[in-house]
């Protein structure tokens, strides 16, 4: 098996069972060893009381491409600190794309980079998060089906 095919079979697993980025209305854009995109139309009910995208909402989708890049390997990793920079507001029927990077992995430790743009290619936010292998894996190698995994995933 490639990296890259490791890396879509692990977001499939994950996929099917990531109904938190699935009910904000997410969708999988792309992924491959150490990155993801993901995506997400901004709607009324992902708008706080100023009438501009929740900091939360940018900050989950952030976080879940950081979470299929860093599962990229088929090895179970979790968050160990993120933060993140907002640098621009989120408007009603914005679309924000979150594109996740590996900047560096050692053992069971990695550092990851997100940048969210929005439809005109404007950065809304900087994030890093800090990821930590705790073993196990998502799927198990052998049982990975011979289809193609690149379509977009939507909720």
């Amino acid at each position: 098996m490639t990296p890259e095919q490791r890396a879509e079979q692990a977001a499939e697993a994950m996929w099917a069972s990531d109904h938190a980025s699935q009910w904000l209305g997410m969708s999988l854009v792309d992924v491959g060893e150490g990155c993801a995109t993901l995506s997400l139309d901004v709607q009324k009910h992902h708008c706080n009381g100023h009438g501009i995208g929740h900091g939360g909402i940018t900050f989950a989708l952030a976080d879940s491409a950081f979470a299929f890049a860093c599962n990229s390997r088929n090895q179970t990793t979790v968050a160990a600190q993120n933060a993140i920079s907002y640098l621009a507001p989120v408007r009603l029927g914005d679309r924000l794309t979150a594109i996740a990077r590996e900047v560096h992995l050692r053992g069971r430790n990695g550092i990851y980079d997100v940048t969210v743009t929005n439809q005109n290619n404007e950065k809304i936010a900087e994030f890093r998060g800090t990821s930590r292998a705790i073993g196990g894996t998502i799927f198990r190698e052998g049982d990975e089906d011979e289809g193609s995994h690149t379509a977009e995933r939507h909720a």
